[in-house]
């Protein structure tokens, strides 16, 4: 078997077999196949596509080319969840907790934050003493215990996946769906949950744009889950506007412990509910909407995630007490500029001004600023007055404010007239 023959025929519109596809991913994975080569294929598929047997047959070979999870070790129903990534998005601090409160096991592995968006992993670092590296044995102990553990990937998964997104991303490669949805869907199968629930976005926060792509992504993916006997659900949801109120990393996790007590905002909270009673409606749990509210009521979601911190070495006093938590040496206020009503708030463009404060990378390896963030008072929809605090900054060096402030400014937009709202929820895919 030759790549070049696996490349014309993709090229011309051919249907790879799932040996062309084994061999293909096996050569990616042992680097037996040339980097031209694959950039070759990943370019053919981008403009050729792949059918539903094909991107179910390529995230297979990807998910079994290193270690899988094997979860038998851990009692009962085991749930995973996936965000595609959105500013303020800190659902799985809320989500996983209230989860295990409810008795479904949850355990996830997640990652750290490149860009716009921000990683569960950095937001638990925030948090004294928290590891986020666990060894495979210790994880499942956890899970087993305490119900619910969220940890940086240990083991080798999905290899495959790496090498073919780092190539992807510098061959202009990246957005096409089944490429997508098999990255996303080879780590999730490879991590050995029973039911996976995936939050897509869609808007100017995520990657997805426009609803028709989110829809596609979500239902590719629900397929290749479904495909390989796991039990798969997608909600579409909003990042046209960032989720909640806070942007970073400390300040999110506060603001997930609030909602957690019952005074979370608005938006955040609602999502949060939403995809607690998704999860456990697919574990087989009856009435999981009554058992999502007492689980927040009761205080048993907040303890189970102060459980789940002290069980990963972290102080579980920061859950209780949120003071605790490093504050930011600066903080500036920023303004509208004018009376009327938010039109928009750009997401995306209110990532890059958090970044830009300390809380985000430009690039793996970086460093971040725990602290630093932004903390909105008005979002769109709001009615404002000139002059009136929109939001706050905070950062550890305060000469990053200027160009912070700049870009969050440039993110909002003003009129006089009301704008329509959004639907948080915008679609299921089951």
């Amino acid at each position: 078997m030759r790549m070049y023959d696996l490349i014309l025929k993709k090229r011309n519109g051919g249907k790879l077999t799932k040996e062309e596809i084994d061999f293909f991913v096996n050569g990616v994975t042992d680097k037996t196949i040339e980097p031209y080569h694959t950039s070759a294929l990943m370019m053919a598929t981008y403009f050729q596509g792949m059918d539903e047997e094909e991107t179910l047959n390529l995230t297979l070979a990807m998910a079994s080319s290193g270690e899988q999870m094997d979860l038998s070790v851990i009692d009962g129903v085991k749930v995973d969840k996936h965000s595609t990534g959105g500013v303020g998005d800190k659902t799985s601090l809320a989500v996983v907790p209230i989860v295990a409160a409810c008795g479904v096991k949850v355990a996830k592995m997640s990652g750290r934050g490149l860009g716009h968006t921000g990683g569960t992993i950095d937001k638990l670092e925030s948090i004294k003493g928290f590891q986020t590296s666990v060894e495979p044995e210790k994880f499942f102990d956890i899970v087993n215990t305490h119900g619910l553990c969220i940890a940086g990937q240990s083991m080798n998964l999905a290899p495959a996946d790496k090498e073919l997104y780092a190539l992807r991303d510098v061959t202009a490669t990246v957005d096409d769906i089944s490429l997508i949805a098999s990255s996303i869907m080879s780590k999730k199968l490879a991590s050995g949950s029973d039911c996976i629930l995936l939050d897509v976005k869609v808007g100017s926060g995520a990657f997805m744009k426009n609803y028709e792509d989110a829809e596609n992504l979500a239902r590719e993916m629900v397929k290749i889950g479904n495909g390989a006997g796991r039990k798969t659900v997608a909600v579409i949801t909003d990042m046209d506007v960032p989720l909640g109120n806070a942007i970073g990393n400390s300040i999110e996790v506060i603001e997930a412990v609030e909602t957690l007590k019952g005074n979370g905002p608005e938006d955040f909270t609602l999502l949060t509910k939403i995809l607690s009673a998704e999860i456990l409606k697919m574990a087989g749990i009856e009435n999981a909407e009554e058992k999502v509210e007492e689980a927040i009521s009761s205080g048993k979601a907040l303890e189970k995630l102060a459980s789940m911190v002290s069980a990963q070495g972290g102080d579980e006093n920061y859950i209780y007490d949120t003071s605790l938590f490093e504050k930011a040496k600066f903080t500036r206020e920023i303004k509208a500029e004018c009376d009327g009503f938010i039109s928009h708030m750009n997401a995306e463009t209110v990532g890059v001004a958090c970044a830009k404060l300390g809380a985000g990378r430009e690039k793996k390896g970086d460093d971040i600023d725990f602290t630093a963030g932004i903390m909105l008072s008005k979002k769109t929809g709001d009615k404002v007055s000139s002059g009136e605090v929109i939001a706050r900054i905070y950062a550890s060096d305060e000469s990053r404010f200027s160009s912070a402030e700049e870009t969050f400014l440039s993110a909002v937009e003003y009129s006089e007239e009301e704008p329509e709202k959004r639907s948080l929820i915008m679609g299921k895919i089951i």
